[in-house]
């Protein structure tokens, strides 16, 4: 089991401790940026991809320091624009009166399901993800104190659930799943749990804070 201990030690050792700079190049294996494109053959749509600007976005890897180690997950809601009813992190775009991509992922956590930064206690960053849907996604990994109390954006969110952590981290629950997505067949992960479907940006995310901290 993974103790609060050893993810402290993993993280000051492991995780980046600003934001990574790195920009995602479909032409560059290990360029310590990550996509939805990581799994696939064909770099074509990718390549596609990378030539467009990105909408500048951040996430919470919101970790709850429970006897037993669990991550928080939420369940998009039908209506929002974009990734409607996928298991995502909490967070959002970055906007212009953010200082910074770490007070994006506290903002839009707050906003949407009501945790304030006061039970969060940042850790460091995951390296980039870049979406399908043209996002770059800046991952902070933060330890959050039980004892909270959420209250829910139904517009954006439709439920809230925990998973624990040593499953999250155990690679044989990571599936390769495949589905058609523009007309090209895409390889993903997927991490089912109970009702809950993990997959795409989520998972490889996900994927990275095995790799950076424990493979």
């Amino acid at each position: 089991m993974i103790t609060l201990d050893i993810l402290r030690g993993r993280a000051i050792a492991k995780l980046h401790a600003e934001p990574s700079r790195h920009v995602f190049d479909p032409a560059r294996a290990t360029n310590n940026a990550r996509s939805d494109f990581d799994l696939d053959e064909s770099r074509d749509a990718a390549t596609a991809l990378a030539q467009a600007p990105a909408r500048q976005a951040a996430v919470l890897f919101p970790i709850i320091a429970r006897e037993r180690l669990t991550v928080l997950l939420t369940e998009r809601s039908a209506d929002v624009p974009s990734h409607a009813g996928q298991v995502a992190f909490p967070g959002g775009k970055v906007e212009p009166h953010d200082t910074s991509e770490l007070d994006t992922a506290l903002r839009e956590t707050e906003e949407e399901i009501g945790l304030a930064r006061d039970w969060i206690e940042p850790l460091g960053y995951l390296d980039n993800y870049r979406t399908g849907t043209n996002f770059n996604i800046v991952p902070v990994v933060a330890l959050v104190t039980p004892g909270f109390a959420l209250q829910i954006d139904t517009r954006e969110v439709a439920k809230v659930f925990e998973v624990p952590l040593d499953f999250l981290l155990d690679p044989s629950n990571h599936q390769l799943h495949q589905r058609e997505w523009r007309g090209r067949l895409r390889t993903y992960y997927a991490m089912p749990y109970g009702e809950h479907y993990i997959w795409g940006a989520t998972a490889g995310m996900i994927r990275n804070f095995h790799e950076r901290l424990f493979a």
